[in-house]
């Protein structure tokens, strides 16, 4: 039986943490996407040196003390329950390390840590072909919102946006 382990990120695990989030990104088809820098995720994860907080946070899961994946998160806010979310940006685990039992261990640390910060929910994207994962999440109890739509702002959109007058 594997020894898994969950432990917050370090800066040390930055690299590591930025091959995982490529290693999601190929699995997901979509490798060109995954364009953050050492600088970018360090600064996200721990501040800056502008003072800045962080805006996220990461849990590393380890197998046999091997890093095999990653939980990367972030407190998001319901206007409709007053209180806080946590909102999962990328849950992954490495192929060779799947069925260890290191994805839902994430994902049970996730649940404590949302309901340890007063969370009245936890919530995720999954790409809808990726039917071993929306099946795992079904199984822990998780359902698809098939009622809402995502919506995005990006790139040349966003900017020109942001430059119309108000």
């Amino acid at each position: 039986m594997p020894t898994l382990s969950i432990r917050p990120a370090t800066r040390d695990d930055v690299p590591v943490i930025l091959q995982l989030v490529r290693d999601l990104a190929e699995y997901e088809r979509a490798p060109e996407q995954a364009v953050a820098t050492p600088e970018l995720m360090t600064a996200a994860l721990f501040g800056d040196t502008h003072g800045r907080r962080p805006l996220s946070e990461c849990l590393i899961g380890e197998v046999d003390g091997r890093v095999c994946g990653l939980a990367l998160f972030f407190l998001n806010f319901s206007s409709w329950t007053g209180r806080p979310g946590l909102y999962l940006e990328d849950l992954f685990v490495r192929p060779e390390s799947r069925g260890a039992g290191l994805g839902k261990a994430l994902l049970k640390r996730l649940a404590r840590i949302a309901v340890d910060r007063g969370c009245a929910r936890m919530e995720w994207f999954v790409i809808n072909w990726n039917t071993p994962a929306i099946r795992f999440y079904e199984s822990i109890g998780a359902r698809p919102m098939d009622q809402w739509t995502i919506h995005r702002l990006d790139g040349e959109d966003l900017a020109r946006l942001a430059a119309t007058p108000e």
